[in-house]
């Protein structure tokens, strides 16, 4: 994603860049991730991925009042 400067939509306030943290097997650390659809549970992997889109996401924090705001790219 490009880095531009954004604008808080609840304060007006500063934007910064960071990420969620998410943990995978083995305590593996990563970018947050969107998926497509609605979640569908599996027996042995918690959520069922089969056949869905997953796009990292970019996650940005207000400076003034912690407002988040993610885009998956």
């Amino acid at each position: 994603m490009r880095n531009f400067n954004l604008e808080c939509l609840k304060c007006r306030g500063g934007m910064e860049q960071g990420y969620v943290l998410d943990r995978g097997d083995y305590d593996a650390r990563r970018v947050a991730r969107w998926i497509e659809g609605a979640p569908e549970r599996s027996f042995w992997m918690g959520l069922s991925l089969k056949n869905r889109r997953q796009l990292e996401t970019a996650t940005y924090r207000c400076t003034n009042c912690g407002y988040l705001e993610a885009y998956a790219k």
